[in-house]
């Protein structure tokens, strides 16, 4: 069949128009909380597994075409997820992190090979309790007074979680609660002194306090979880002057000997401020029982004996030490006294001395008759014993050596001084014709 040229024109018009009507390919919106279709409004909790399957694509051409599904990311974001292009499976292949990247934003295309309909959508990633609570502005350290007032408030933690909701809430709370001086707020996280607690830096100078953060608990991964962290609160105790000073080495005992020499050094009291953190300056004085005859030195305290040993009247001193305190303003502070016990020592230099009538002797004569009466006392004889040493220095025994069990001496032992008396032991013995001459020797070792 033959057209005519006009007929032809037509015909070619009428192919043109039906080509221009392929109409372009469309998602389905449905909604809220579907999970195929255009992603419009779709949100993915965080802690997704990679690898799951999140969504699937969902669209149709009006003729009826097969169509075709693609995903893509701006070239600087992380591409997080990958297509199956033939069904529209979406599966996730990146992990989530709600506080590093809350949103996703990519670009949904379906094709049916001649058009190509593109669509920008945002992913909103849901949280999951995933974060662990974290302290800021670490390391705690407060220094407090030891005189702080009990309940006073000292310090204040705190910590962030980044999480969201009760994920996101952080309480406080203090281990070993029993066992410190320490409360904690719950929510807000101050520190403070329990009430009717004091602090003292004489028995402890610094208190590690452990402050545990705790959130509020949330799902991750199907499972309910509380994360917690904890962290150390470092208290030192500054020290305040409440304390006396503090005598060192008692009780406190000197001897000062017979041949001392005045000015010497008896001994040393030594005190400190009971404060040891910020000490004051000591200054010593005596304040009673020395006679005049020791001095102490205030800064020494060393005390000093004034007098020859000679001159002291008494055996015993018993004084009485006192210390004071200077402030840092140079004003007496807190006193404290202590009691010192000084003996004066004889020291067993003096041998014991035998005395006359007319003064020391060491040689004595008596002329009796042979055979006297057995215990008589050799009444001629005037004889004093001495040793000028004191106590027991001055204790001594008698005997006599020579011609054995003649004579006998009384006493036979002395304390500083005695008349000696000799008795006669054996008269059978005292015989002018045997002897003429009996000589001995009275001896005084030291007990």
């Amino acid at each position: 069949m033959r057209l005519s040229p006009r007929a032809a024109l037509a015909l070619g018009l009428l192919r043109l128009c039906l080509a221009q009507a392929n109409f372009a390919p469309h998602f389905f919106d449905n909604g809220v909380g579907s999970t195929n279709g255009n992603m419009a409004l779709f949100s993915l909790p965080e802690d997704t597994p990679v690898g799951s399957h999140v969504y699937t694509l969902n669209g149709t051409d009006p003729e009826g075409d097969p169509v075709s599904y693609h995903i893509s990311f701006d070239p600087s974001a992380r591409s997080v997820f990958s297509i199956d292009p033939n069904f529209g499976n979406i599966t996730l292949i990146e992990e989530l992190d709600r506080e590093r990247e809350g949103e996703i934003e990519a670009i949904i295309s379906i094709s049916d090979g001649l058009n190509l309909v593109a669509e920008k959508v945002t992913i909103l990633v849901t949280d999951a309790n995933d974060e662990v609570p974290r302290f800021i502005q670490e390391p705690y350290i407060v220094q407090v007074p030891e005189d702080i007032p009990a309940g006073s408030s000292i310090f204040k933690v705190h910590a962030m979680d980044k999480d969201t909701g009760s994920g996101g809430s952080v309480t406080y709370f203090l281990q070993n609660i029993q066992s410190t001086k320490f409360a904690m707020d719950h929510h807000s996280g101050v520190l403070r002194l329990r009430a009717e607690t004091t602090l003292d830096y004489e028995k402890a100078q610094a208190h590690f306090v452990i402050v545990v953060a705790k959130d509020g608990g949330g799902r991750l991964r199907g499972a309910d979880v509380v994360f917690s962290a904890t962290t150390t609160v470092t208290v030192y105790v500054e020290d305040v002057q409440d304390m006396a000073p503090v005598f060192v080495g008692t009780p406190y005992y000197g001897y000062v000997y017979e041949d001392t020499v005045p000015g010497s050094e008896v001994l040393t009291v030594v005190a400190m401020d009971g404060d040891r953190g910020k000490p004051n300056h000591i200054l010593y004085s005596l304040l009673n029982g020395s006679d005049g005859a020791f001095e102490i030195n205030e800064t020494s305290g060393a005390i000093l004996v004034t007098q020859s040993p000679a001159q002291l009247r008494r055996e015993v001193y018993e004084l009485h030490v006192q210390v004071t305190e200077v402030s840092s303003a140079g004003s007496p502070a807190v006193q404290a006294t202590v009691p010192v016990t000084i003996r004066i020592v004889d020291l067993n230099n003096h041998p014991p001395t035998f005395y006359g009538e007319s003064g020391p002797q060491n040689r004595f004569e008596l002329s009796m008759y042979e055979h006297p009466p057995q215990g008589e006392i050799l009444r001629g004889l005037k004889i004093t014993v001495n040793d000028s040493d004191q106590g027991a220095n001055a204790k001594f025994n008698l005997r006599m050596v020579g011609p054995g069990g003649i004579f006998r001496v009384v006493p036979q032992t002395v304390l500083n001084e005695a008349q000696v008396t000799i008795i006669v032991e054996n008269s059978a013995a005292i015989d002018f014709e045997k002897f003429k001459l009996l000589t001995f020797k009275s001896l005084c070792p030291c007990c």
